[in-house]
Parts: structure tokens; C-alpha cells; sequence
């Protein structure tokens, strides 16, 4: 069993050999060239709103904050970081900073979903039906610019779901379905699944 750090490194690695792997070799340069760390202030801020956040989030923002429009010293930064269980679709790793700035961003939304005002909607039995108790962190958006699907570690989830674990949003057609039991096996899904969202289409982009 792979501790945080460990599975952190490890997802890292393997998501380098598969930007290579696809020709992607100067985009990845770039980005290791630029990007960098989250600032402690900004982790300590993160854990505070999050204190159940797994060790592998964490350990991934230590050696990355953030690739959506992330604006670091060097230069700006855009790269495609994670998938889901949604093909087809890449995503951006979210900085520490904009992960608490929306956090609120569930509640405000995605109200809908938790209330089960539709019918017509699907919403894994898993996730909560009591706006008062959600607690979501908003850790990436995909390549649409968060419009069409979004990812979400759940730490209120319903009595049939599990604490921490992943959900993925989806809009037209819209639904909100559990993508992983825990954050470390999403991101061992995504390993297991050899990194399929970063391929020839997705470098080029």
C-alpha cells in the first residue's frame, strides 16, 4: 500500500511518461519549467476549510499548484493534470488557492443536484440530500473550462456513500455520479487506465 507522498510521486511520473509518450515532450518541459509548489500559507489555509483532505491532494499540490490558467512567476500555466471515469475528457489540477476561494462553489450551483429537484436527473444514491451538511472540494475542472464537468471529493456524503469519496459532475445531459470510493483510488484509476486521457488530440490542443 502506497502511502500519499509515494502514490503522489508515482502519479506524477507516470503522467510525464504518457505526455511523452504521446509527443508531448515540450509541453511537459515547459510546465516542470515553470511551475511549482503551493505555498505553505496556502496549504495551511486548505487543510484548515479541509482537514480530512487525503495526503495524496496534498502531496500532488506540493509538487504542483495548480495547471488551469495558473499564473506563476515564470509564466502561465495550462495543462491537462487528470481524467475521470467520464472518456474522453482531460482536466486541470486546481491551485491550492482557487480550491478554497470555490469552495462555496457546490452549494451555490449545484443545489439542484442535492435537493433532487428533478427527476429527470441523475444523482448517485451516495451523495446527500441536506444542503446544510455539504462539504465538497472542488479540485478540477475539465478542458471546457469547467463548464461541461467538474470533480469534487465529497466529505458529506449520504449513508450510502463513502467519505472522501470522488464525485464527478456532468453537464447536458447532467448528472452527478460517484467517480471513485477515495481520492487515491481515482487517481489509481487513472494510472490503472495508463493516463488515457492525455493522447495525441489533447497535446495538440
Amino acid at each position: 500500500m502506497l502511502t500519499g507522498k509515494e502514490l503522489a510521486r508515482a502519479y506524477f511520473d507516470g503522467l510525464k511518461e504518457a505526455y511523452l509518450r504521446e509527443g508531448g515532450q515540450e509541453l511537459w518541459d515547459h510546465f516542470t519549467s515553470v511551475a511549482h509548489g503551493a505555498d505553505q500559507r496556502d496549504l495551511d489555509r486548505l487543510t484548515a476549510l479541509y482537514p480530512d483532505i487525503p495526503e495524496s491532494l496534498v502531496e500532488l499540490l506540493k509538487l504542483a499548484d495548480g495547471t488551469y490558467y495558473r499564473e506563476y512567476p515564470a509564466d502561465k500555466v495550462l495543462l491537462y493534470f487528470l481524467g475521470s471515469d467520464y472518456e474522453g475528457y482531460p482536466y486541470y489540477l486546481l491551485s491550492a488557492r482557487q480550491m478554497v476561494e470555490t469552495r462555496h462553489k457546490a452549494k451555490e450551483f449545484y443545489d439542484y443536484f442535492v435537493t433532487r429537484e428533478y427527476d429527470d436527473i441523475p444523482v448517485d444514491e451516495g451523495v446527500c440530500d441536506d444542503l446544510d451538511k455539504l462539504h465538497w472540494l472542488h479540485f478540477s475542472d475539465c478542458c471546457n473550462n469547467g463548464g461541461t464537468s467538474q470533480l469534487f471529493i465529497d466529505f458529506s456524503p449520504s449513508a450510502k456513500g463513502k467519505k472522501g469519496q470522488v464525485l464527478r459532475f456532468l453537464h447536458d445531459p447532467d448528472e452527478m455520479v460517484i467517480a471513485a470510493d477515495s481520492f487515491d483510488e481515482y487517481l489509481q484509476m487513472l494510472m490503472d487506465n495508463e493516463y488515457d486521457f492525455i493522447n495525441e488530440d489533447t497535446v495538440e490542443e
